[in-house]
């Protein structure tokens, strides 16, 4: 795992970095979830309130609203496609977003559309943990740790 401005970004990964979201591809579905970066800026997770599996999901809409003391806001897409699966867990353990962003703390699960098409704008490996280096510094952020 990487470490950028003590925020942890697996290299394995791919980001879609302005909105801090992360997509690990698992055969023919897609995880997705909020960066450890996401977190610490929302601070404590309160509140997660996910789409149901089985809708079609536009890239860029949301599949879940978080909640926390001092944000709310979208988790959106980063691919088209179907819910196949969404971490009920997260309705009643919503810090699993700021305990473990990237294990327990998954939001969503999608079948996408065009994954070809779609991850086009995602970066991943060096690329992706460069890309996010560049953004973090450029916003002057840096995580906890």
């Amino acid at each position: 795992m990487a470490m950028v401005k003590n925020c942890n970004l697996p290299e394995d990964l791919h980001y879609l970095v302005e909105r801090h979201v992360w997509v690990r591809q698992e055969g023919d579905l897609v995880t997705i979830g909020m960066t450890d970066v996401a977190q610490n800026l929302a601070k404590t997770i309160i509140s997660v309130t996910l789409k149901k599996a089985g809708k079609e999901v536009r890239k860029g809409r949301n599949v879940a609203t978080v909640e926390s003391g001092k944000w709310v806001g979208p988790v959106p897409a980063p691919v088209s496609g179907e819910i196949v699966e969404v971490n009920d867990t997260l309705t009643t353990s919503p810090a699993l977003i700021n305990s473990d962003p990237y294990g327990a703390g998954w939001v969503a699960k999608l079948r996408p559309a065009d994954w070809a098409a779609d991850s086009a704008d995602l970066v991943t490996g060096a690329a992706g943990i460069e890309a996010y280096h560049q953004f973090l510094d450029a916003e002057g952020i840096s995580c906890d740790g």
